[in-house]
C-alpha cells in the first residue's frame, strides 16, 4: 500500500469545465468592464447596418473563443435585450457544462429532424441569467460540416433572428475545420479571438484570408489573456485590417 497518494491535476479545459463566466460571478469587476466595452465596440461599428447574428471564433482550440463569447452574450443580456446563445461548436461544445444544462436535445436535434417544422420552445432553454436563452449543441453528430451548410440551418437562424433582439454564435476553430467558413457567410458578423503569446501570427493572418474568402463581416480581434498589472484582461481592435498595424499584419516598407 502506498503511503503517497499522486494529487490528480484538475483539468482546466473548458471542454471539461465549461467557460468562466466572470461576468455572472463578479459583475462589478474589471473584466467584466472589459466585456461591456467589446459589446459596445460591436455596437458603434453597427450604426449603418444593425448586427442581429454575431459570431466569435479564433484561429485555433484553447483560445478563449468560448469564454469571451459566453460572457459577451451575457453583457448583451444585462442591457435588457432578448439574447439567445447557441453552441454551435459541434465537434467540442461546452454551452451545455457552462450553464449545467441537459445536452440530450439542442441544435443537431433541429438540424437533423424529420419533420418541417420543430418547436424551439422545446430545445431552447433559460440560462439563468436574465434575457438570456441557450440552444446547446446536442448530440456530437457525424457530419457537421453538412449540418452547418443546410438550408435547415439558415431557416432557424432567420426564425430566431425574429425572435431574440441579438443571436450570438459559439463556432468552432477556423484552422481546425470548415464548419465557421461555412457558417460565417450566413452571418451579419464576425470577431476574432486571439490569446497574447499563444496565437500566431501566421494563423492570424490565414484566419482572416479565409473568412474574406467566405465573405464574411469580420469587425476586428479580441486580444485575450492580456497582462494588465498581473491579472488576465481583454482588449478589443477594430477597423478593416483586423490587427493590421497590430502586428498581426503583412509588414510594409521592410
Amino acid at each position: 500500500m502506498s503511503l503517497f497518494h499522486r494529487t490528480q491535476k484538475r483539468s482546466t479545459d473548458t471542454m471539461d469545465n465549461g467557460a468562466k463566466l466572470i461576468t455572472v460571478a463578479h459583475p462589478k469587476s474589471p473584466i467584466s468592464e472589459q466585456f461591456r466595452t467589446i459589446r459596445t465596440n460591436i455596437c458603434f461599428m453597427a450604426i449603418d447596418k444593425p448586427i442581429k447574428t454575431l459570431a466569435l471564433t479564433s484561429a485555433n482550440v484553447s483560445e478563449g473563443k468560448s469564454t469571451v463569447t459566453d460572457n459577451v452574450a451575457v453583457v448583451w443580456a444585462q442591457t435588457g435585450q432578448k439574447v439567445l446563445l447557441i453552441d454551435s461548436d459541434l465537434r467540442r461544445p461546452t454551452l451545455h457544462t457552462t450553464f449545467n444544462k441537459s445536452n440530450q436535445h439542442g441544435l443537431t436535434t433541429i438540424l437533423t429532424s424529420g419533420t418541417n417544422s420543430v418547436d424551439l420552445r422545446e430545445i431552447i432553454q433559460p440560462s439563468g441569467v436574465d434575457n438570456l436563452d441557450i440552444l446547446t449543441s446536442g448530440p456530437v453528430p457525424p457530419n457537421p460540416a453538412e449540418l452547418l451548410n443546410s438550408q435547415r440551418m439558415r431557416t432557424l437562424l432567420d426564425t430566431v433572428k425574429s425572435i431574440y433582439d441579438m443571436v450570438i454564435v459559439d463556432v468552432p476553430p477556423m484552422l481546425e475545420v470548415t464548419d465557421t467558413q461555412i457558417l460565417s457567410r450566413y452571418l451579419d458578423a464576425v470577431v476574432l479571438v486571439v490569446k497574447q503569446g499563444q496565437t500566431q501570427k501566421l494563423a492570424v493572418k490565414r484566419t482572416v484570408e479565409l473568412l474574406r474568402l467566405a465573405h464574411a463581416n469580420l469587425l476586428g480581434y479580441v486580444m485575450n489573456d492580456v497582462n494588465a498589472d498581473g491579472d488576465a484582461a481583454y482588449g478589443y481592435g477594430y477597423g478593416y485590417g483586423y490587427g493590421y498595424g497590430y502586428g498581426y499584419g503583412e509588414e510594409t516598407g521592410k
